[in-house]
């Protein structure tokens, strides 16, 4: 999509603090961190959100999961625990229209959402 932040991103048009990136996935720092690490995990596909996926885009979530098991051995993180969020649509939070997973560590996070 033309106007998509995060497809800017993915084109190079935006720079970005990356932390991992292959054929189907970028993941890189947010400008915005809402905890000492914040990292946001997204397709390189334009999915607008989790209600937008196809039959064909589930493999790359699973995937998905994968890069940030990874990104959180290779940042140190995982053995103390993180937290991923995923906001789907204007009612649940998601202010950049393309699917995005936020990886929030860094510190004690508050109370329990579920």
């Amino acid at each position: 999509m033309e106007d998509c932040l995060f497809c800017k991103i993915i084109k190079g048009e935006i720079p970005s603090n990356k932390v991992y990136e292959d054929e189907e996935i970028l993941a890189f720092y947010d400008i915005n961190p809402a905890t000492p690490i914040h990292i946001l995990v997204i397709p390189k596909k334009h999915i607008t959100s989790l209600a937008h996926l196809e039959k064909e885009d589930e493999a790359i979530v699973g995937r998905i999961y994968g890069v940030i098991n990874q990104i959180a051995e290779e940042k140190e993180f995982k053995k103390d625990g993180y937290r991923v969020i995923v906001n789907c649509g204007k009612n649940g939070g998601q202010e950049v229209m393309h699917l995005h997973f936020h990886i929030l560590a860094g510190k004690q996070l508050g109370e329990k959402i579920v």
